[in-house]
């Protein structure tokens, strides 16, 4: 009987735990939940669901991604910028991904704080943003600017660091 008991109070501490650990952890992409596109399907969206599309999103960072500076997504590789896949990372490159510094410091701070490994759509949205960010990091003029664009390029570095390895 006694051993009933440990297993039920066990489980319920448990479901506690994950009731109080979802509800610390913010979400960190609110736009994710609201893409502009109107499409259905592009709710809460990600790029890659296979291991091909992880080598796809691997080939497309390789051949060259610039943003520009109206929001648009371009990929060099004029083959890979015509894949239909392509055209569901321009969509979340340009409604979800973080554009403004006070939106990436509010997301590195919501990282600092997060509990637990990130998810999937997280975790690709996260390094989409450390690729914007080392963008405007090249792009800056002044070394104030560049400072602070380091600082957020460092901060989502650790977060992506924290979530492979587990180490502070």
């Amino acid at each position: 009987m006694l051993h009933w008991k440990v297993v039920t109070v066990g489980l319920f501490c448990c479901f506690i735990h994950m009731g109080l650990t979802q509800r610390r952890n913010k979400v960190l992409f609110p736009s994710a939940g609201i893409t502009k596109r109107g499409m259905p399907t592009m709710v809460n969206p990600t790029f890659h669901n296979s291991i091909d599309d992880v080598n796809l999103l691997f080939e497309i960072l390789l051949s060259g991604l610039r943003f520009g500076n109206n929001g648009q997504l371009s990929v060099n590789d004029a083959e890979l910028a015509s894949l239909r896949k392509t055209r569901k990372l321009e969509v979340i490159c340009e409604d979800v991904v973080p554009r403004k510094l006070t939106d990436i410091r509010r997301l590195t701070s919501d990282l600092s704080n997060h509990i637990g490994l990130l998810h999937q759509g997280d975790f690709e949205r996260t390094l989409l943003t450390m690729v914007y960010t080392t963008q405007q990091l090249a792009n800056c003029t002044t070394d104030y600017q560049r400072d602070v664009w380091a600082e957020s390029f460092v901060s989502l570095y650790h977060a992506i660091k924290q979530d492979l390895v587990g180490d502070d």
